[in-house]
């Protein structure tokens, strides 16, 4: 009988540790994201390669995949380069178990200096070392059919849900 009330007065309490310690990491991994996005808006080079692990790839659209910092710090010169402005909102974050990795999805903004201007969605994976959110995987893509393409009969489906 001890044993039985124990458990029901446990049980509770460690679902909402582990509850507790979830939302803790998603509100830490919602953060990092929201202070990347502003360092790329700002502009800052350093500071926006800072959130990719050492390890890190990155699947732009129409290109191959980039890894290595001195090759991500060079396609994210590029793009600082050619925009006047770029954002993104985190519009959903899963966080492991674990709590040391993360997966996050969101829709991004920007525009080009020579006018053009583009919208789309991303995913990325979090991993968390040492204590920090770092970016392992960065993937995003334009909701905007590819130059020479038409859009796709499933392009406005999605549109209308």
């Amino acid at each position: 009988m001890k044993t039985k009330f124990i458990l029901t007065l446990c049980l509770p309490l460690a679902f909402a540790v582990t509850s507790f310690a979830a939302g803790t990491e998603e509100k830490a991994v919602r953060d990092a994201d929201a202070a990347w996005s502003k360092a790329a808006l700002a502009r800052n080079l350093d500071k926006t390669v800072s959130y990719y692990s050492d390890d890190a790839i990155v699947l732009p659209p129409n290109e191959a995949a980039i890894t290595g910092k001195d090759n991500i710090r060079n396609l994210w010169k590029g793009f600082l380069d050619s925009l006047t402005s770029i954002s993104w909102n985190t519009t959903r974050v899963e966080v492991a178990k674990s709590g040391d990795m993360a997966v996050t999805t969101g829709a991004y903004e920007m525009a080009m200096k020579d006018g053009m201007k583009d919208h789309g969605k991303y995913c990325e994976v979090w991993e968390k070392k040492g204590g920090t959110w770092k970016v392992a995987t960065d993937m995003f893509s334009s909701d905007l059919p590819a130059p020479g393409s038409s859009p796709s009969p499933a392009a406005g489906a999605a549109d209308k849900k």
